[in-house]
């Protein structure tokens, strides 16, 4: 049964006991006799409804309507009015308020105009318990403790709202492209449709027009006797998901786009058009306005592709979260594979953070599982990753070069103590910058980037 919670914003002790007494019974009640005691207790206990009266001491009930309804745009708000102010009740109707009652209050008039707004929003907290469900099922594992993902988290919440908006991922190699395209499918509308994932790339180019859109019986050479229903009609209803969008033929992009603009297609050896509802979720880590200089990518589809752009940052841009991430590993493939560690050697933290990640979190957790499955000692170490040596600085290499009549390179020498005190900074922080930045006596983007542009 869904739990409805009520706001009762009013200055008169009688009018908020005698509302809390008859509603008790039905709605979790929270009383109040001014704006600001209710708007500060909105952000851990958000109400369905609220019963705001106009006349308030201090910040007055057309002004709470007007912070409510901009904060929280889903509440609903009743007004309460002393008498029928038309130009006051004007104004809360058009700032958005659901609705107005007028003192003295008649219960059972109340009690219908409550449950009247109440049925407004059934259905979208049943489709919210439900998406919660599918949620905790299906969404993959987010380990964010940097600023930079979270944001991106942040973001893909609000654009999954829209059921068929295309959204364009771009990102490196191994930054995570597809989860962030699953997390858009499982938050927005059509979470209850099929998530569709295809690598163009793997596709043969003279294949990929057959998969996406279907064909019908005979269309080709080895074409099915029935033919065959295309991807974007499998994921009728859900997301599509095109991973390596770059990759299409211009073939492919043309009925693609179409197929965007009009939510109509035809297969492949088809006369009949077909119409589907789904969103096209893309991704790619190329350049596509290079290859559209190159007259290898349809500029109109990019830009349709393109409504919204989610960037994912890379590994190397977010280093908050790579031990966070190590951690979650270890105790994955631990787990898996039978073995008990649970944490790594100061040596191991320091090669994490020192390490330039090319293959991003995918190379990070290849690392970490070769690491659990050969693994000698208690906790993990350095030499268990297998990073060549190239990869990170050695102190121990390190010597100041005499200055002959041939000079030194002066840059070269600055570099490499750069090199060193960073790292080692590093290593005793455990790969927390902020505390590495405090030992070098820098600020946190002056440390962070001159890390960035390490040679």
């Amino acid at each position: 049964m869904i739990q409805y919670t009520i706001y009762i914003i009013d200055d008169d002790e009688i009018i908020r006991a005698g509302i809390h007494l008859s509603l008790e019974f039905e709605y979790s009640i929270h009383a109040f006799a001014t704006a600001e005691s209710a708007l500060d207790a909105m952000p851990s206990n958000p109400p369905d409804l609220i019963l705001l009266d106009i006349g308030l001491p201090g910040m007055d009930g057309i002004k709470a309507l007007h912070h409510i309804r901009d904060k929280y745009p889903d509440i609903l708000v009743i007004m309460i009015t002393a008498y029928e102010d038309v130009k006051t009740v004007i104004s809360a109707m058009k700032l958005g308020a659901y609705d107005y009652v007028v003192k003295p209050l008649v219960m059972d008039g109340l009690e219908i105009t409550i449950r009247n707004a109440l049925s407004t929003i059934r259905l979208r907290k049943e489709v919210q318990n439900l998406q919660e469900t599918y949620l905790a099922e299906n969404i993959p594992c987010f380990v964010a403790e940097s600023n930079a993902l979270h944001d991106v988290l942040k973001f893909i919440g609000m654009v999954a709202k829209s059921p068929d908006t295309p959204i364009l991922i771009l990102g490196e190699t191994g930054t995570g492209k597809e989860p962030i395209a699953s997390a858009i499918h499982y938050r927005s509308p059509n979470f209850k449709g099929s998530f569709i994932t295809v690598n163009c790339a793997a596709i043969p180019k003279n294949l990929i027009e057959s998969e996406l859109f279907g064909y019908e019986k005979g269309a080709f050479s080895g074409a099915s006797a029935s033919g065959k229903k295309g991807l974007i009609e499998a994921a009728g209803g859900g997301t599509l998901f095109l991973d390596e969008v770059g990759d299409l033929s211009l073939e492919a992009q043309a009925k693609l786009l179409r197929f965007l603009e009009e939510g109509e297609f035809y297969r492949v050896g088809g006369t009949t058009k077909l119409q589907v509802h789904t969103r096209v979720v893309s991704a790619t880590n190329k350049d596509l306005f290079a290859l559209i200089d190159k007259g290898l990518f349809r500029q109109d589809l990019y830009f349709r592709l393109a409504v919204i752009v989610v960037t994912i940052p890379s590994l190397n841009e977010r280093p908050d979260d790579i031990l966070p991430l190590a951690n979650h590993f270890l105790l994955h493939f631990s787990d898996k594979f039978g073995r008990t560690f649970n944490n790594f050697s100061d040596e191991a933290i320091g090669a994490l953070t020192a390490h330039h990640w090319t293959g991003n979190v995918r190379e990070l957790k290849n690392m970490i599982e070769r690491a659990v499955l050969i693994a000698q000692e208690p906790s993990i170490e350095k030499k268990d990753f297998g990073i060549p040596e190239t990869n990170t600085f050695n102190q121990n290499n390190f010597s100041f070069p005499p200055l002959t009549e041939t000079g030194v390179d002066i840059s070269s020498i600055e570099n490499t103590l750069e090199k060193h005190y960073i790292f080692e900074a590093l290593r005793i922080s455990k790969g927390n910058e902020s505390k590495a930045a405090k030992l070098l006596n820098l600020n946190h983007h002056t440390f962070r980037y001159r890390r960035k542009n390490l040679s």
